[in-house]
């Protein structure tokens, strides 16, 4: 099943029977608790209402420093995910929150030309066609969307799986304040046994990793593959 599709019917989320992770046996309150909090930390990266809405590509930021007029500036994000500041040239702000952007420029600005800046950064325009790649990658963070983009080449454009990488992936989208999650066999579609999906903007796609927290986990194992599921 293609992700970018609408499908006919998406499966409830809450599991009928008991799953097992790690040799445990989870029951079903618990691993109905453990989709929520995975489906709320991995979808708000790409939601513009969340604090930890992750800047991408083609935004616009409204950057003020208290009691400083000539530093406070509305500036675009370049299609690398920089900006250019004064004081500070270019530096990174693709792929971090708006409170990420403030810590680091309250960091140089203080280091060298003021004295405990207080420092606000506010998204104005959220203009990023991009998707968001965590978990075990060699590069996590956003991946500019350059016409079609699928889910294998949004984890290549991320440096590729790592060492510790599982053999899956899990695709979270939030449409009409609704979201859900698709699993996929990265092995197979490499392989050409399965569709190689494509990505809408704003897909969050988390390459597992065994180190990952247990609730994940236990998320990931829940899932089935190609199957959309929805939750919340």
């Amino acid at each position: 099943m293609s992700l970018a599709g609408t499908p006919p019917a998406a499966e409830s989320a809450a599991p009928n029977t008991d799953a097992a992770s790690g040799g445990a046996t989870v029951r079903e309150p618990e691993a109905t608790a453990a989709i929520k909090q995975a489906a709320r930390a991995y979808s708000a990266m790409s939601d513009p209402k969340s604090k930890s809405y992750k800047v991408g590509p083609l935004d616009v930021l409204d950057i003020t420093v208290f009691k400083v007029p000539d530093l406070s500036k509305t500036v675009q994000v370049s299609e690398a995910g920089t900006i250019n500041y004064p004081l500070v040239g270019e530096m990174q702000a693709g792929g971090r929150s708006a409170r990420e952007i403030e810590q680091d420029l309250t960091t140089l600005l203080g280091a060298k030309y003021l004295q405990k800046p207080q420092i606000t950064v506010f998204v104005k325009e959220y203009n990023s066609q991009r998707v968001t790649v965590e978990g075990a990658v060699k590069k996590p963070g956003v991946v500019p969307m350059v016409g079609g983009l699928s889910l294998v080449q949004a984890v290549a454009q991320a440096g590729g799986s790592d060492e510790a990488a599982d053999s899956t992936a899990v695709v979270f989208r939030t449409t009409n304040d609704k979201r859900s999650a698709i699993r996929y066999d990265m092995a197979k579609i490499r392989d050409g046994g399965a569709e190689d999906p494509l990505l809408q903007s704003g897909d969050v796609v988390i390459v597992p990793t065994s180190s990952m927290k247990q609730g994940f986990n236990i998320f990931v194992k829940m899932l089935p593959l190609a199957t959309v599921v929805s939750f919340l």
